[in-house]
């Protein structure tokens, strides 16, 4: 689950976080084959900081490769969640001048920020890579884009219950 915002409204029944989340359902196996296993390791280390597989120590030993599992998962089912948008009071609070003339509403964007890099301890390079710099630098500014925009959307709507 990822939250992209504090929304607060005039009452803290109406209060409400801007989110994304997502939920998947499957089986999952053990991947065996040595290929297979280290494209997925590729994938995982890259998905983590893009272009980092290839700029760190590969492949991995026959040590780490025995240590490390693997599990591939069929999706069978899934689902997802976002909310986005401004605060959404209700109309018997909207029309109080007591209650909108006194009270702040508005989104507080909420994002993740990647802090600059520091050297670990027996690190010799003098510079950080570009890899990291350009992947913390591109991530921070998707990261407030996202946070930014869903703040200033619309609400979303509530649907009416019918009678039937």
């Amino acid at each position: 689950m990822q939250v992209d915002g504090l929304v607060l409204s005039l009452t803290p029944n109406t209060h409400n976080y801007n989110y994304r989340s997502a939920v998947l359902h499957g089986v999952a196996s053990l991947v065996t084959d040595t290929a297979e296993k280290l494209w997925a390791m590729e994938l995982i280390t890259n998905s983590v900081c893009p272009g980092r597989w290839k700029n760190s120590r590969v492949p991995p030993d026959a040590a780490e490769m025995s240590s490390t599992q693997i599990m591939r998962v069929k999706v069978e089912s899934g689902s997802a969640k976002v909310r986005e948008g401004v605060p959404h009071d209700e109309k018997k609070d909207l029309s109080r001048p007591d209650v909108v003339d006194r009270i702040w509403t508005g989104v507080v964007p909420l994002y993740d920020t990647l802090a600059e890099p520091i050297p670990g301890p027996y690190n010799s390079l003098s510079e950080v890579p570009a890899h990291v710099t350009e992947y913390v630098k591109e991530r921070n500014a998707k990261e407030r884009e996202y946070a930014m925009a869903a703040a200033t959307k619309p609400a979303p709507v509530k649907l009416e219950k019918s009678d039937e």
